[in-house]
């Protein structure tokens, strides 16, 4: 146990936060579907992932720096690399904004503060390897979800209307945009690439004596787990939302929420939201900045120092900060940013992972293949629109 823990950190964000409390305080109950197979995808994509580090022993990234051209990999790094900054901006940005809730600190000086410490975080496993990083995420997902379900316990959903949100439908274009923001800000591209390494030399011998099949069970149990934890925090910060907060004004930003909460449910929940939202931004900075380093080595075959590679992807959430732009609208951007990365993730990891010269005996079976591919469409199809609502419509 611990690969798929490190992942679903990335699936409780700042940026998963943010779309799945606006979507509840705005239409309720109605895009709760949206969560749930949002989720279900997710458990599909991450198993893929974990199981072509583990059959082959090679993570996504470099399978595709063996196989394409030299110019192709500097450009596939260069868009890995943008969606890599793109996930800083959000968890750092994310992590400012709970610091200055606690302790009234500037954005600024919040978001240094949030770099440095996940570069601690980061340390702790290159000190003491990735069991000890495995367990310090462990800890910070204990914490995300003390914060984000004692809302629930102090007001509990009604039951019919949280089963009626389980049937497909939507309230509206915005409610179109916001579902493909859900399913955007759940499918992460750089979990899928990062996924794919930690299972590589993850069991050490603790695998002996083991078949693969065996090991890709416990893989297989391994991500179940994690996400249905990720899964229920998303769907219980909507639920709050859709309880506690609906209709209420300033709900679309999150110190607005963070108010809003103060006042609906009182200020010890407020206070476990934002110490949560901290969490989530420390756990999930830490986990994209690793992210980010694999993509680059498995692309490129280049590796930089850890320290070096925190403050490459802080700057431009440190720069958006200090100009003064508007956090919750960088949140927003940096969601379609990522959104565009999910097809040159996701598609090569069907294919390689439904090909027989690659994964042997393991490939996927047809229906796995046809039902990730049906997830791909899916994912992508939205992302599209999402793309069009946002810059066109």
């Amino acid at each position: 146990m611990g690969p798929a823990f490190i992942a679903a950190v990335a699936y409780v964000d700042p940026g998963n936060v943010a779309t799945n409390v606006t979507a509840g305080s705005q239409f309720g109950f109605t895009l709760v579907w949206v969560v749930v197979l949002a989720n279900v995808m997710a458990v599909l994509v991450q198993y893929l992932s974990a199981k072509l580090g583990m059959v082959t022993g090679e993570s996504l990234s470099s399978h595709l720096g063996a196989r394409l051209p030299r110019r192709a990999r500097l450009a596939y790094w260069a868009q890995a690399e943008a969606i890599a900054i793109a996930t800083d901006l959000a968890e750092v940005v994310g992590g400012a904004i709970a610091l200055n809730l606690l302790f009234d600190l500037p954005l600024l000086v919040g978001a240094v503060i949030t770099a440095t410490v996940s570069l601690l975080i980061l340390r702790i496993g290159d000190r003491r390897g990735q069991a000890a990083l495995e367990r310090v995420i462990m800890g910070f997902l204990v914490l995300i979800a003390v914060g984000f379900l004692a809302g629930l316990v102090v007001a509990p959903p009604e039951i019919a209307p949280l089963a009626g949100g389980l049937v497909p439908a939507f309230d509206g274009a915005d409610s179109v945009l916001l579902a493909s923001g859900i399913i955007g800000a759940t499918v992460m591209p750089h979990v899928i690439y990062l996924h794919s390494s930690l299972t590589t030399t993850r069991l050490g011998r603790r695998g002996d004596g083991l078949s693969v099949r065996q090991l890709l069970s416990a893989t297989r149990t391994d991500v179940v787990l994690a996400l249905i934890l990720a899964g229920a925090l998303n769907l219980s910060l909507l639920v709050v939302a859709a309880t506690s907060l609906s209709g209420l004004p300033g709900t679309d930003t999150l110190a607005g929420v963070h108010d809003v909460v103060t006042s609906e449910l009182g200020a010890g929940v407020a206070l476990l939201f934002a110490v949560a939202l901290l969490g989530s931004g420390l756990a999930s900075t830490s986990i994209g900045s690793a992210a980010g380093a694999e993509v680059m080595n498995g692309l490129l075959g280049v590796r930089i120092p850890v320290v070096v590679r925190r403050v490459i992807t802080a700057i431009p959430a440190i720069l958006v900060l200090a100009v003064g732009a508007d956090p919750t609208r960088a949140l927003v951007v940096s969601q379609v940013v990522l959104s565009m990365g999910i097809p040159f993730a996701l598609v090569p990891l069907v294919i390689l992972t439904a090909r027989r010269d690659v994964m042997g005996e393991h490939l996927n079976r047809r229906a796995t293949t046809l039902l990730a591919c049906l997830v791909a469409g899916i994912v992508i199809a939205l992302n599209a629109v999402l793309l069009y609502l946002t810059f066109v419509a």
